[in-house]
């Protein structure tokens, strides 16, 4: 060795001794990749020589000895977009490439930098590894380049599998807490800026969380594996309830339809994220969300839903009672079936149908209206007018059509045209309706109310037939 060449002693304390040599070459990668985000310069290089030599190369402004000296990084910890934080990194990369028999050298415009061991300072007893700091063979180079003797391919792809950069992840939506990325067959994947720290087999996305919480600082340790979910749950919580775009709110919304089978993903089990996603959807489509129960119930609301052009989304009870009265992100109520029903009431119109269109069989049951009447003394002063229609609004405790109307500001009664297919269903209705303007009463339950008509219409019946 000349007397050009410098000896560093790198003073490693610890060596991992799990880490395999893609461990340490995620270091040199991440190294080289935060470099290129603080520096602003081209895509790092990784490229094989004809030789079969590696080489990872950054365009920054290059390495020097010092930084082997490194504990913390000032520049690296100001900037939470970065992946490496401390400075031990780089060391322990280059003790397991010495550990693992990979010939490493490193060339920067101050300095080429090779290893080996050497005795320690004023300790010859003792052998550590060191940095063997030589003239920059090129003064001009840009950036910093390792060249990696002894290194296989699969090393290096197991290393860039470890990046997003290189993973071929999808990007679907992102946000200042980070980015939603589509899942492709394999478990879902957690990344930290850029860098993985764990896998979720039962997560619908993966993510790229961006902005650090103190507890994935606490979690992100030497190894940057295994980071455990209560570090980075609340982030990931955080990325989806920021989510705005149709994509995510579909995937979340169909998930949602899978809630009582194995089938449901862990980020849909949260309450809070389900909700955003119905009111994400309710802002961006025209949908109604209906329980199970619901969809048997209130068939007439279903198909009144459908036909108006509304899709129905299927979610569970306690997800329907949380987004009871809720406004979506734009600011509208979420249309569940009682906000359905308030805004298809407001907006209806009547479908009256002159006596003169009504089909034969029809005009006779119509023309027992004074008849009627005459069984209850006469028609009471407050009834102006009976109208025919062929739509009505929706009953006050029920999710269908009335079969009749008193319509107080008018002095009308409104009976749908179904119930003229027989006197007892005309006649029953129509002193229902009698009812409620003589009383000034409303409807007080469906059973009550279904029975009472059953009973006037029974009545009036025998007493006309």
């Amino acid at each position: 060795m000349t007397e050009s060449v410098k000896k560093f002693d790198l003073n490693i304390e610890k060596v991992l001794e799990d880490w395999e040599v893609y461990h340490a070459i995620r270091e040199v990668i991440a190294n080289a990749l935060d470099e290129q985000v603080l520096t602003k310069t081209k895509d790092i290089e990784i490229v094989k020589d004809r030789k079969g030599i590696w080489h990872i190369r950054d365009f920054g402004r290059g390495l020097k000895y010092q930084h082997l000296t490194q504990k913390e990084n000032e520049e690296k910890l100001k900037n939470e977009h970065l992946i490496g934080k401390f400075g031990v990194g780089l060391k322990d990369a280059l003790a397991t490439f010495d550990r693992r028999k990979i010939k490493v050298s490193i060339k920067t415009r101050y300095g080429d930098i090779s290893l080996a061991k050497s005795q320690k300072h004023e300790f010859e007893d003792i052998i550590t590894l060191h940095a063997c700091v030589a003239p920059p063979s090129e003064k001009g180079f840009f950036g910093t380049e390792f060249i990696l003797v002894g290194c296989k391919s699969e090393d290096i792809e197991k290393a860039k599998s470890l990046f997003l950069k290189f993973s071929g992840d999808k990007l679907i939506e992102s946000n200042e807490y980070g980015e939603v990325l589509k899942r492709t067959g394999k478990p879902a994947r957690i990344y930290v800026n850029g860098v993985k720290v764990a896998e979720e087999d039962n997560f619908l996305f993966s993510y790229n969380i961006t902005s650090i919480t103190k507890s994935i600082k606490k979690a992100f340790n030497r190894e940057r594996t295994n980071v455990g979910r209560t570090a980075y749950t609340d982030r990931v919580k955080s990325i989806l309830l920021t989510c705005k775009s149709k994509d995510v709110a579909h995937s979340l919304v169909e998930d949602l339809k899978e809630w009582d089978s194995d089938l449901i993903h862990d980020e849909l089990r949260w309450t809070d994220v389900a909700i955003h996603a119905c009111r994400l959807l309710n802002s961006l489509e025209r949908v109604i969300f209906l329980t199970p129960e619901e969809l048997v119930t209130a068939p007439d609301m279903v198909n009144l839903a459908k036909a108006d052009g509304y899709a129905v989304v299927t979610i569970p009870e306690n997800i329907r009672e949380s987004i009871t009265g809720l406004k979506d992100i734009s600011g509208n109520p979420i249309r569940d079936l009682s906000q359905f029903k308030t805004d298809w009431n407001k907006s209806f119109q009547f479908s009256f149908v002159d006596p003169k269109e009504l089909g034969l069989e029809e005009r006779k049951v119509f023309d027992q209206t004074e008849k009627v009447f005459k069984l209850i003394g006469g028609k009471p002063k407050k009834v102006r007018e009976i109208k025919i229609s062929e739509t009505m609004r929706m009953e006050t405790f029920a999710y269908r059509e009335a079969a009749g109307l008193w319509e107080e500001s008018t002095g009308r009664i409104i009976i749908k045209r179904s119930q003229l297919c027989s006197l007892r269903d005309y006649a029953g209705t129509l002193l229902h309706e009698v009812g409620h303007a003589q009383s000034g009463a409303r409807d007080i339950s469906e059973d009550f109310e279904q029975k009472l008509t059953e009973m006037l219409g029974l009545m009036a019946a025998a007493n006309l037939e």
